[in-house]
C-alpha cells in the first residue's frame, strides 16, 4: 500500500528507504549459500530463490528433514524465510509465498488448489478479470476447459496453470557464475630476489591478461599478493588510468612496489587478482607495434597516480557557462575522459585566468593609465566592453556587486590584460580589476 496509507494505519510505523543494490547484494550471496542443499539454484524474482533438489533429499533424511534444516540455518543467521517444496516450479513459487510446506508426489492440484489465484504470477489485470467470473482459487481454474481461457485471458494464463500442475516442464536456469579474474602460482622452491618476482609475476600477469581478454574486460586494479615461507605475507597494488590488459604496460608499475617487499626466509606462493575491472572495447592490432598516443597517456597517468595517487592528477574540462570562474571544471583525470573545448563563438578569453586583482589609479574608463602589481601601465589600446551578468541561481559572494564590464587591454610595457569593471560605488568612481592575460 501506499507509505501515507500505511502511516495513517500504523503511526508508529518506522520505515528505510530501500536499498536494491545491496538487496541483489544480499540475495546473490544467499544464493551461493543455498548451493549445500542443490547443484542448481536460481534467481525467483527479486526476493527469492529456485533450487532444483532432485536426488538430494535422501542425504538430509528426506524431505522434510531438509525443510527443516534449511529454515533452522536461515533463522540462526537472522533470516526470516519461508520454504516450499513441491514437484513443479510453479507449484513451489506458489507456496512458498503463501505460507510454505510441501506437497507430496501426485497431489499438486491437492497441495495448490486452495491458494488464490494471484499465486500463478498472473499479472493484475487477468486476476481481476477472473475475479469478477467467481474465480478466486486455483481449484476453481483446474477442471475448466482450456481453449475458452485461452480466448478470453490469454494463453500465458493456460501455461502458468499448467506448468504449476506439471503438464509442461519449467527447468530451473541457473544463471553462470561471474568469471573470477585471479591467478596464483606455487614455487617448488622459495624465492627472493626482486628479479625472480618480476619472473614469476610477468608469468601471473599473461595469464591474468589472457583471461581478462577472453572475456573483454580490462582491469582498473591489480593486486599481488605473495606468501612467505615463515607464513608471513606482503601485498603490492597498482592502479590504472584506464582498463587495461597488456602484460606488458602493466608489469613496470610493480617495479617500484616490488622493490620495498621484505622476502625474509623467501616467498613460496604468488597470488594475482584484478579487484576492479571494467569493460573493454576490441582495438585494432598495428602491425608496426607502435605505441598509440592516448595509451602512451595512460600509462603516463598510471605512473604519477601510483605515486601521488590519483585524485591528485586533474585535467581541465569545459563548463557551459559565461561565468569566467565557471567555464571549466577539475576533474581527475584517471576517472574522467577529455572533453574537445567548444566552439570559440564570443570574445577571445585570456590564456592564464586568476583570481580578480584591485589595479590602483585608474583614470578613464577603460584606465589609460593604472598600477597593477607594483607596475605602472599606459593603454595603447582597448577592446571593449563585453558584459556578463551574474548567474541568479547560484549564490557567489564573488559576483554579488552585480554585472561586469569586461576590457581587453594592450599596455604600451607589453602585458595583454583582461580588465574589468564593477558597478559604481557611491562615489561615482568603478571599482576596476584584472583577471587574465592573454598570450
Amino acid at each position: 500500500m501506499a507509505l501515507a496509507d500505511a502511516r495513517a494505519i500504523c503511526q508508529d510505523l518506522a520505515t528505510r528507504p530501500a536499498d536494491l543494490a545491496r538487496e541483489a547484494a544480499a540475495l546473490t550471496a544467499l544464493c551461493r549459500w543455498t548451493g549445500r542443499y542443490a547443484p542448481m539454484v536460481a534467481r525467483d524474482s527479486a526476493d527469492g530463490l529456485m533450487a532444483d533438489i532432485s536426488g538430494v533429499p535422501h542425504l538430509f533424511g528426506g524431505e522434510a528433514a531438509l525443510r527443516e534444516d534449511l529454515q533452522s540455518r536461515l533463522e540462526r543467521a537472522g533470516l526470516t524465510v519461508s520454504s516450499a517444496i513441491a514437484g513443479t516450479r510453479g507449484a513451489a513459487h506458489a507456496l512458498a509465498r503463501h505460507g510454505g510446506g510441501i506437497v507430496p508426489d501426485g497431489r499438486l492440484a491437492e497441495g495448490i488448489g486452495h491458494l488464490p489465484i494471484s499465486a500463478l504470477r498472473l499479472d493484475h489485470d487477468t486476476v481481476s478479470g477472473l475475479a469478477r467470473m467467481g474465480l478466486s482459487r486455483i481449484a476453481d481454474l483446474i477442471p475448466l476447459p482450456r481453449a475458452p481461457l485461452a480466448r478470453r485471458f490469454g494463453q500465458s494464463l493456460v501455461m502458468r496453470l499448467d506448468r504449476a500442475l506439471g503438464q509442461y516442464a519449467e527447468p530451473v536456469a541457473a544463471a553462470a557464475n561471474a568469471p573470477h579474474f585471479g591467478v596464483r602460482m606455487t614455487l617448488p622452491e622459495p624465492i627472493g630476489l626482486q628479479s625472480d618476482v618480476m619472473a614469476a609475476l610477468e608469468r601471473l600477469l599473461a595469464r591474468l591478461c589472457d583471461k581478462l581478454a577472453q572475456h573483454q574486460m580490462g582491469a582498473r586494479r591489480v593486486r599481488l599478493e605473495l606468501h612467505r615461507v615463515d607464513q608471513g605475507a606482503a601485498q603490492v597494488e597498482i592502479g590504472l588510468a584506464r582498463p587495461m590488459n597488456d602484460a606488458a604496460r602493466i608489469v613496470a608499475l610493480f617495479v617500484k612496489g616490488v622493490d620495498k617487499i621484505e622476502a625474509g626466509f623467501g616467498i613460496d606462493a604468488l597470488r594475482l587478482t584484478a579487484p576492479v575491472i571494467e569493460p573493454l572495447a576490441p582495438e585494432q592490432i598495428s602491425a608496426h607495434h607502435r605505441v598509440q598516443p592516448e595509451h602512451a597517456l595512460a600509462d603516463l597517468l598510471s605512473s604519477l597516480g601510483n605515486r601521488i595517487g590519483f585524485d591528485r592528477v586533474l585535467r581541465l574540462l569545459p563548463a557551459e557557462s559565461l561565468i569566467p570562474e565557471r567555464s571549466h571544471k577539475i576533474a581527475p583525470a584517471a576517472y574522467s575522459a577529455a572533453e574537445p573545448m567548444p566552439a570559440q563563438t564570443g570574445p577571445q578569453r585570456p590564456i592564464t585566468l586568476f583570481s580578480p586583482e584591485a589595479v590602483t589609479g585608474p583614470s578613464g574608463n577603460p584606465p589609460a593609465r593604472f598600477r597593477w602589481r607594483r607596475m605602472h601601465f599606459t593603454t595603447l589600446r582597448a577592446t571593449g566592453p563585453e558584459r556578463i551578468t551574474p548567474e541568479w541561481w547560484f549564490d557567489d559572494p564573488a559576483w554579488r556587486d552585480g554585472l561586469r564590464d569586461y576590457w581587453r587591454v594592450e599596455t604600451e610595457q607589453g602585458p595583454r590584460l583582461w580588465l574589468f569593471s564593477t558597478p559604481q560605488t557611491a562615489q561615482g568612481s568603478p571599482n576596476w580589476y584584472v583577471q587574465g592575460e592573454f598570450a
